[in-house]
């Protein structure tokens, strides 16, 4: 565990940008910051040097990504028709979860926290991102909550007679370092979900803030709140910079 605490955390908003871009990003900053961890290590408390956090925010053109525990079978069409018909792209990638959609006018956040420099309890993470998009949805008018045994956030989640899903979840951590994260609909089209078995399930729907509200959301808007609440809920430091610029950290 870090002897020395950071709580500042570097807030970007990236706007409309590639998966792949995105996902070197997150690699590069995880990487960081865990080489800093592993440097820390090797000297004196007093010679360590804070690790640093970020918190990236975007929207991607229509992509689906696979999470290590999903089923290739959940995608419901080749990858030839995805590509001309629909658009999108197809990723394998290292974190929990099954597969899901990201596109324009969903609002994904990818926290790359140090939990050194919060708390080492990946359930309670998660259920504090839970709670950023639930909060941020009660802003909203929208009651949300959470259904035992699956992660996310979701609508008439009591036992009500349709429950669906507005916000996926899936995150990796490694040294007690997160990557990857949430990807809440705003004003997402809901029809590229019915290309997919959404995160494995197959008898509940999704839905959007848009399709709640009759209205679109500002997509900055909606970012504003979610940063908000969870500055409060992991009791963070935040600033905003237009571009990252980190000193990457060779390889230990």
């Amino acid at each position: 565990m870090n002897s020395r605490i950071n709580k500042q955390v570097d807030i970007q908003e990236l706007g409309l940008i590639e998966y792949q871009a995105a996902w070197d990003m997150q690699e590069r900053l995880f990487s960081t910051i865990v080489n800093q961890k592993l440097q820390n290590r090797a000297v004196a408390v007093e010679e360590q040097q804070l690790t640093p956090n970020y918190l990236l925010f975007c929207e991607h053109p229509h992509v689906y990504t696979l999470g290590t525990s999903g089923h290739e079978n959940n995608l419901l069409v080749d990858e030839e028709r995805l590509t001309t018909e629909l658009g999108a792209t197809f990723f394998k990638i290292r974190r929990g979860g099954d597969i899901t959609y990201h596109g324009p006018g969903q609002l994904v956040g990818y926290p790359i926290l140090d939990l050194d420099n919060f708390f080492t309890d990946i359930h309670r993470y998660m259920r504090l991102l839970e709670e950023s998009i639930i909060l941020t949805l009660a802003d909203y008018g929208i009651s949300a909550g959470r259904i035992d045994g699956l992660t996310g956030v979701w609508l008439d989640h009591e036992g009500g007679p349709n429950p669906r899903k507005i916000c996926a979840m899936g995150v990796k951590a490694s040294r007690w370092v997160t990557m990857h994260g949430f990807a809440l609909n705003v004003n997402t089209d809901l029809s590229y979900f019915g290309h997919i078995v959404p995160c494995g399930i197959s008898d509940k729907a999704v839905t959007s803030m848009s399709l709640e509200l009759g209205r679109n959301i500002p997509l900055q808007e909606v970012s504003g709140r979610v940063q908000h609440h969870m500055a409060h809920l992991f009791d963070m430091i935040v600033t905003e910079r237009k571009e990252t610029e980190v000193k990457l950290l060779p390889v230990v």
